[in-house]
């Protein structure tokens, strides 16, 4: 599931200067996000895998719950009275639990009313938004630290792919950082977020078949990778609507 932590390292042949990314603004987050109070401020929810439109979303979600349910990581809860018309929906918040992209995507297999897509049948088809890097200054890696038992954040497991989740984070421990790359849980992890040669280090690079699970936002111990819903790889990195 998760990606060789040799594997992650093997683009640095191939990729740009780290500091050229950054004058153009690649791994950089935009000055701002932020909540739009006219109403419009549920787009930056990030939702589960196949959502709908926000607009489509808000009129054909049920509030079941079920997607909530199926979920083997926990990732999904359901906002509460303070979220007005949106109570009940479903959200995700990566700094507290990242999508995993499991394989079959039972949350959307569980949604009965076409809320989540089930034309959205494989982690390769999910596009629920886009990673960015907010202080590179900040990276484990890029500062070439190794980590430490603090750093890793195991969090209660419940379920087997919990468990594994768990083990492959103490594995780590001791290891220079490069827990966003190396755990990503896209098919092919490399083609959306790799590590790249970067002065003496290395450090995160986000890439054009990210989705925006928020795994990596979750796991990283400097909290500098923030999840942009709703946008895609173009939008932010490439300046194209």
């Amino acid at each position: 599931m998760f990606a060789d932590e040799n594997s992650t390292n093997s683009a640095g042949s191939e990729a740009q200067n780290l500091n050229e990314q950054n004058s153009t603004g690649q791994n950089s987050a935009p000055n701002s996000i932020k909540q739009n109070s006219s109403g419009n401020s549920a787009s930056l929810y990030l939702r589960p895998p196949g959502a709908l439109a926000e607009r489509g979303f808000r009129s054909s979600c049920i509030k079941c719950g079920q997607c909530v349910q199926v979920c083997p990581y926990h990732s999904i809860y359901l906002l509460d009275i303070t979220h007005l018309f949106d109570i009940g929906t479903p959200v995700i918040d990566a700094k507290e639990r990242g999508c995993y992209l499991c394989g079959a995507l039972p949350c959307v297999l569980a949604c009965p009313s076409g809320a989540l897509s089930h034309e959205t049948n494989e982690p390769k088809k999910v596009k629920m938004g886009i990673a960015v890097i907010k202080n590179l200054n900040a990276c484990l890696a890029y500062r070439g630290q190794v980590l430490r038992p603090d750093d890793l954040r195991p969090k209660p497991a419940k379920t087997e792919q919990e468990r594994e989740l768990n083990s492959a984070l103490a594995a780590k421990e001791g290891k220079l950082c490069d827990l966003c790359a190396s755990l990503c849980p896209y098919p092919q992890p490399l083609d959306a977020i790799a590590m790249i040669e970067a002065g003496a280090h290395f450090a995160p690079q986000i890439r054009s078949a990210c989705v925006g699970c928020g795994a990596c936002a979750e796991l990283c111990p400097a909290r500098i990778i923030e999840i942009i819903p709703r946008a895609d790889y173009k939008s932010i990195y490439e300046g194209k609507q």
